[in-house]
């Protein structure tokens, strides 16, 4: 298996870089496999030294309030999907603990929340959500770390409220790793 790792990634990007239909299929196949994608830009960081890890001592997480901050222009039914996307990246994430109370919640703004349009669906959708995010730790209500989290889809079959859900849960929980004790 480890042998045809390899080949598999060269035959994807050269399909990637295909023109026309081919290298289109071949993205819109990955994006229904991938799902929407999410990342992060620390604005205040968690911690100073790059290499630290002090979420550690969270074993739960939990959404807070996150506002609406464009006038309304973010469809009702997104931060009601926002839990339930956020479980489901945090099993895949294994970050879930049975044991302690400490808890992390993440709260904020919309700041920016985009639906492709159908220029943008003929040329190439992309959609996107943007979280001004704050880290707080739920007991004493300290503000841990903020970042803007971007919920994003780039490909036609991740168009939607949920898939953006979706990427900004991912957002959330890649946040949430990059502070915290690595898998043993």
């Amino acid at each position: 298996m480890k042998k045809l790792a390899p080949h598999v990634l060269i035959v994807l990007a050269a399909a990637l870089a295909a023109p026309g239909c081919v290298g289109t299929i071949i993205t819109e196949t990955a994006g229904v496999a991938l799902g929407a994608k999410g990342t992060f830009l620390p604005i205040q960081p968690v911690a100073a030294d790059k290499n630290a890890r002090p979420l550690g001592a969270y074993q739960h997480f939990e959404i807070g309030t996150i506002t609406d901050d464009i006038a309304g222009k973010t469809p009702g039914d997104f931060l009601g999907l926002l839990p339930a996307a956020l479980e489901k990246q945090l099993k895949e994430a294994e970050l879930r603990k049975p044991t302690g109370t400490k808890t992390l919640v993440l709260r904020g703004k919309i700041i920016h929340y985009e639906s492709s349009g159908t220029l943008g669906f003929a040329l190439g959708p992309l959609e996107e959500v943007i979280v001004r995010t704050e880290m707080v730790d739920k007991e004493s209500n300290k503000v841990l770390g903020v970042a803007n989290c971007i919920g994003r889809t780039t490909e036609r079959v991740n168009v939607g409220v949920d898939e953006k859900a979706e990427g900004l849960a991912k957002a959330f929980v890649k946040w949430i790793e990059s502070r915290y004790p690595k898998k043993e």
